[in-house]
């Protein structure tokens, strides 16, 4: 093991190798390739996903019924992210976890392409668990293929890695948005399993260039552990089991009868982890002053993810139903909106990096505090600028394209001031104890915000009403503005953190 991570290595691409990608170990291509092609099946099934639910081709759903299914299926992916960090830890190692989510999305896109509305569910199921089970483990892999966090070539692998993110996520409404739009609704989300399995079949061929640390399960159960868990987890399986099956036969089932304890764990767990770190009696007082802190940011992220996620739901619904979907007279697919965001990332992101070291090196750069503020009033400002056509087609109207396009730019902005720097002060910030875990922590906070609009949205609620509209960018304000007039107090809470 430890001479994979030698200059004579003989493993191809591992670091200290010949071959290189850009300057990398070879090993980042293949990670580059299938993160590009499972974010190009993810994005584009994404993008989809609320128009198929509304339309009369498809579910024909009502607008609060596809922004709940949506809402809690991003609020299942997240939550399964910690689950699929610890399978990999205790079972089967990043590398071949990886391998199985690929299989398990591959067949989750197989399941929605089939033209039945009794096989959606569950094949929307696969994709969330498959997705869980990837997204916690690939960016380790990552990680593995350099000489420790030391290594300068680290931070630009990242770069490059996430450079792979984007162009999948842009690429995907383009061509599955299109096709499902245009052509064939399940035909999409074919081409999305075709896209993970371009993925997966990339990972297997290529897998000999990764760092045999990928291989490595990190603390494996013993037999008698594996026997306990399997016996937990069969016996919980039947009781849902029974309980669903019970519900069916008397005749009562309904889809909130799945919808409504989803949403309701994706509230009430972040909250359970996140207080049992914090009434953990083995972290000192130094770890304790810094969860303190990190609850602020948590939650001023829930809120954030609460609105900014409801540009694939509430404003792409409204975007089908009330905008005028051209440029220069040229109709475009509404799926294509989804596009926005990644190439803006990619070009956007660059600058952000530059502009931070920019005011650090004159000693003017904002604290992770005043960050978060500034991405929860852009978050609210984005909503208040949706108030403009909302008001249009209220009057009858069909709002520009331009501004939905000012929509996603303006949250695309708040994203790269909140976003990176909630991955960065997560790492800096985590107990000891919970290095490992606390990524999975930051990731439930995503939970916590779409549950909260699953659950508004199964309770009823009109999310593209304008009062509901500006009371979510009033709260992003509040929020905010809290954080702005507690930043000292959360400064000193964090310690010798900056």
């Amino acid at each position: 093991m430890a001479s994979s991570l030698t200059k004579d290595s003989v493993r191809p691409a591992t670091p200290g190798s010949g071959k290189t990608f850009f300057g990398h170990p070879r090993g980042l291509a293949t990670l580059f390739m299938t993160e590009m092609w499972e974010r190009f099946s993810y994005y584009g099934m994404k993008a989809l996903l609320p128009l198929y639910l509304v339309a009369p081709g498809g579910l024909h759903l009502s607008a609060a019924t596809a922004t709940a299914i949506y809402s809690v299926y991003l609020s299942l992916v997240y939550l399964l992210a910690l689950p699929g960090g610890w399978f990999a830890d205790r079972v089967l190692g990043p590398r071949r976890t990886v391998a199985v989510a690929g299989a398990v999305i591959m067949l989750g896109h197989l399941t929605l392409a089939l033209p039945s509305a009794g096989t959606f569910y569950a094949g929307l199921g696969l994709v969330a668990v498959g997705s869980g089970l990837l997204k916690a483990n690939i960016s380790t892999m990552v990680g593995h293929l350099y000489e420790g966090p030391d290594d300068p070539r680290r931070d630009g692998g990242f770069t490059v890695f996430y450079i792979g993110i984007n162009l999948g996520a842009f690429a995907a409404p383009l061509v599955i948005g299109t096709v499902g739009e245009n052509v064939n609704w399940h035909l999409g989300f074919a081409l999305a399993a075709l896209g993970m399995a371009l993925g997966l079949a990339q990972f297997l061929l290529g897998s000999r260039h990764l760092s045999a640390h990928s291989d490595v399960v990190p603390t494996p159960m013993s037999a008698a552990e594996k026997t306990a868990t399997l016996r937990k987890a069969g016996l919980w399986a039947a009781v849902a089991a029974v309980f669903y099956t019970v519900v069916v036969v008397s005749g009562h089932y309904t889809l909130n009868w799945l919808l409504v304890p989803i949403t309701i764990a994706g509230l009430v767990i972040p909250v359970m982890v996140i207080g049992r770190i914090k009434r953990d009696k083995d972290l000192d007082r130094a770890e304790q002053s810094k969860m303190s802190a990190y609850i602020w940011f948590f939650v001023a992220a829930a809120v954030f993810w609460m609105i900014y996620d409801q540009g694939g739901s509430t404003v792409s619904l409204f975007a089908d139903s009330s905008a005028d979907n051209t440029v220069l007279g040229w109709e475009f697919p509404v799926s294509w909106y989804q596009s926005v965001n990644p190439v803006m990332i990619m070009a956007l992101a660059p600058v952000f990096a530059w502009a931070w070291l920019a005011l650090a090196r004159r000693g003017k750069e904002p604290s992770t505090a005043v960050k978060f503020a500034m991405g929860l009033v852009l978050i609210g400002a984005s909503f208040f600028l949706f108030l403009a056509p909302l008001a249009i087609a209220d009057g009858g109207h069909k709002a520009a394209a331009m501004w939905l396009v000012a929509i996603y730019f303006v949250q695309t902005v708040g994203e790269l001031t909140l976003s990176p720097v909630g991955l960065s002060v997560t790492t800096k910030m985590a107990p000891a104890k919970y290095a490992s875990q606390m990524m999975g922590v930051w990731f439930l906070a995503v939970t916590a915000g779409d549950a909260t609009t699953g659950l508004l949205s199964i309770a009823g609620v009109d999310l593209n009403r304008t009062g509901i509209v500006a009371l979510q960018a009033v709260l992003a304000l509040i929020a905010g503005a809290a954080v702005w007039m507690y930043r000292k107090r959360v400064r000193e809470l964090m310690g010798d953190v900056h």
